[in-house]
């Protein structure tokens, strides 16, 4: 294995940097390293990175690049990498690129022949992921979801069959809202969520989607960043996995609707008639 020198000369080219998502001490010697030997800094956001720099000691030029000056701010970093410059881009936190616009000169920047080379690090999801307890064979970074319920459940909607862990950011006051829409939508599944990671409040907690909603729904809107861990469809070992997944959907929607909307609901987001599902749906609340 290659092993990083303290006095490693950078070739010019764009290097992408992962930078802490809370705790400073996770920026790695060698991404010090390599944004103290930059000409140029590529950042979401100046002053956030002004402050990670001043706590490393290291000085360079700023510029901002994100989502809406990227048409304009390219150009001009694609210029100095044309000079030969080396330029570093960083997110406001984690590993660039995860959720954020810098693929774009990322592609630019190879097609144009230039040296391009990553220094990881954090990344929420994957810390995420690697604590929530969920199968991580197979999982969907899914950035954000939609701000407004319908939209949330059309997108939760697009994966309904997708085997595998889901991975999103939320904001604090949406999570309850959010988690409610999931359970509606995927059914009941184990889900986390994970809040301000690496800092001093550290949380994870787990239960299925129905009581996670229930529980950040009770009160104040929770502190922090947060990222979202949802397991994949709950399959028995035999058996027709539509009715499975019909049985579970259906059992969710029970606890927000009646029987005949409940059934209407699932008949829609499955192939089960809805003739057999208002029928279970009758089963299932007998004894209510």
């Amino acid at each position: 294995m290659a092993e990083f020198g303290s006095q490693q000369i950078l070739k010019p080219g764009l290097y992408v940097v992962a930078t802490p998502i809370g705790n400073l001490g996770d920026l790695s010697p060698r991404a010090k390293h390599v944004l103290g030997q930059v000409d140029l800094i590529a950042c979401e956001d100046t002053r956030v990175t002004a402050k990670l720099l001043t706590a490393n000691l290291i000085k360079k030029p700023l510029v901002p690049y994100h989502e809406h000056n990227g048409p304009v701010a390219r150009p001009k970093i694609m210029a100095r990498l044309a000079e030969g410059a080396k330029v570093a881009l960083v997110s406001d936190a984690g590993t660039p690129l995860i959720s954020d616009p810098g693929f774009k000169l990322v592609a630019e920047a190879q097609d144009a022949g230039h040296y391009v080379s990553a220094v990881p690090g954090p990344c929420a999801a994957i810390m995420a992921l690697s604590l929530a307890g969920m199968p991580t064979d197979r999982f969907l970074f899914m950035g954000f979801p939609p701000n407004k319920t319908k939209a949330r459940q059309d997108w939760f909607r697009a994966e309904l069959r997708t085997k595998a862990s889901l991975v999103f950011y939320e904001s604090a006051k949406r999570v309850a809202d959010c988690l409610a829409d999931a359970a509606s939508v995927l059914g009941d599944r184990q889900g986390a969520v994970c809040r301000e990671l690496t800092k001093r409040y550290e949380e994870v907690r787990r239960d299925n989607l129905s009581g996670l909603a229930a529980f950040y729904g009770a009160g104040e809107a929770p502190k922090g960043e947060i990222v979202v861990v949802i397991g994949p469809p709950l399959h028995g070992d035999e058996g027709d996995s539509t009715a499975l997944d019909a049985e579970t959907l259906l059992k969710a929607a029970l606890k927000h609707m009646s029987v005949k909307s409940a059934a209407a609901f699932v008949a829609e987001l499955t192939d089960v008639p809805k003739k057999a599902l208002y029928s279970r749906a009758l089963e299932l609340t007998k004894g209510d």
